[in-house]
């Protein structure tokens, strides 16, 4: 009978570590989307690129600005290609807009430069793509609803399999009785 309440404690350590999981995972992926690399404009900046990683390009300004940016080196000719819409993610309170992803052939260094027109406070940063937050959410959300979900179908069984043995137990004994 007492694991009955310890099956319901477990059930509900089972939806914190859920609801951790779940915040964690969104907060990582959210994280990890911060450039990991960044620079001023037409400052030439060594970038490792791995092609399985799909890097970006991103731009933080406060106001709109014309970009112009080139890739060189590496192992093969790498190219920059426009993403489409407006991608943002905000980071430590910097506003980041995804505005090129890389297609590089291979691994390697490459060289990136970026630079633009306007006299404004610009920085531009690599990174990984928005796209790539969605594995941290996915996974936070799978752990939201399995973990709590096993922990609420072990204490529902456990409920049921006391109560079956409470009854029968009631029966033999009013049959022996």
């Amino acid at each position: 009978m007492w694991w009955v309440g310890g099956a319901w404690i477990v059930a509900v350590l089972c939806g914190v570590l859920g609801i951790v999981l779940f915040v964690n995972g969104v907060a990582g992926g959210v994280s990890d989307l911060a450039p990991t690399k960044t620079f001023a404009s037409g400052e030439n900046v060594t970038v490792a690129v791995d092609p399985a990683d799909k890097p970006a390009v991103y731009l933080s300004s406060d106001t709109p600005v014309k970009y112009s940016c080139q890739i060189a080196g590496g192992s093969g000719q790498a190219k920059l290609a426009k993403t489409s819409g407006s991608q943002t993610v905000t980071v430590n309170g910097v506003v980041w807009e995804q505005i090129l992803v890389v297609n590089a052939p291979a691994k390697g260094d490459y060289q990136l430069t970026c630079s633009n027109e306007e006299s404004a406070a610009v920085k531009y940063g690599v990174g990984k793509p928005l796209s790539s937050a969605a594995g941290g959410v996915v996974g936070g959300v799978v752990a939201l609803l399995a973990i709590p979900g096993a922990g609420i179908l072990l204490a529902i069984i456990a409920t049921i399999v006391v109560l079956v043995r409470r009854s029968s137990a009631r029966k033999r004994l009013a049959a022996a009785g």
